[in-house]
C-alpha cells in the first residue's frame, strides 16, 4: 500500500473506527490487568477512558461512530504506558504520566461533546473547557486517593506539597491539551467528518 492509500485509509470513516476500537480494546485489557495487580484506581481510570471513547458508538448505536483515532491514541497511550512501564518509571515520571492521562481524558470528553452531540463550542471555549475539565478531574482523582488512604491506608498521597505540584502539572498538561484541541482537532481532524453518512447528530 502506497503512502497516499495509507493516508486515505487512516482518514476514512471505517478505518478510523477500526483503529479507535483497537486502542479501546487494549485499554479494556489494561483495565483487567490492573484488577489482577490490585491497582483499583487505575482500573477505574482506564475503564473510564474506554467508556468515554465508546460513548458516541453507544449513544448513536453504530460501531462506526467513534472519536478520531488520533484523539483515542492520545487518551489511551498514558494508560497503556502505565501498565507496561510503571516499574521502570521514577516517581516524578509517574506523576507526569498522571497529568498527561487526565489532560488526554479531558480532551476526549471535549471531542465527544463537540463532535457527536448538538453541543457546539468555539475554539476558545473548547480550550478553556479542556483546561477546567482537566483540573476538575485531577481534583476528583486526588479525592479518590485521599479516600483510599483514609480507608485502606494505601499511602497514595505523599504530602500536601506533592499534591499542589500535581495540580500545577495538571494545569500545564490541560493547557497543552487545550492547544491540541484548537490547532489539531478543530482545524485538522474535524470529528464530524469521521461520522458515517446518514447518522443524525442533532
Amino acid at each position: 500500500m502506497d503512502e497516499v492509500g495509507l493516508s486515505r485509509l487512516l482518514r476514512s470513516r471505517r478505518g478510523n473506527a477500526v483503529l479507535a476500537w483497537v486502542f479501546v480494546g487494549l485499554v479494556l485489557v489494561t483495565s483487567l490487568a490492573s484488577v489482577v495487580t490490585g491497582n483499583l484506581l487505575w482500573t477505574a481510570f482506564s475503564a473510564a477512558v474506554a467508556l468515554i471513547a465508546l460513548l458516541p458508538a453507544l449513544q448513536l448505536r453504530s460501531v462506526w461512530v467513534m472519536p478520531p483515532w488520533e484523539v483515542v491514541v492520545l487518551a489511551t497511550a498514558p494508560v497503556l504506558g502505565h501498565l507496561f512501564a510503571v516499574e521502570l518509571l521514577t516517581g516524578q515520571a509517574q506523576n507526569t504520566a498522571r497529568y498527561v492521562s487526565v489532560a488526554a481524558l479531558s480532551l476526549l470528553v471535549a471531542v465527544d461533546l463537540d463532535g457527536f452531540t448538538p453541543v457546539e463550542m468555539n475554539e476558545g471555549f473548547g480550550a478553556l473547557f479542556v483546561v477546567v475539565t482537566t483540573l476538575a478531574t485531577a481534583g476528583v482523582w486526588a479525592v479518590a486517593r485521599w479516600t483510599a488512604d483514609g480507608l485502606f491506608g494505601t499511602g497514595f498521597l505523599a504530602s500536601e506539597h506533592a499534591l499542589m505540584l500535581e495540580f500545577v502539572g495538571s494545569a500545564t498538561a490541560g493547557t497543552i491539551a487545550g492547544l491540541v484541541y484548537v490547532f489539531y482537532v478543530r482545524r485538522q481532524v474535524r470529528p464530524r467528518d469521521r461520522v458515517p453518512e446518514g447518522v443524525d447528530l442533532s
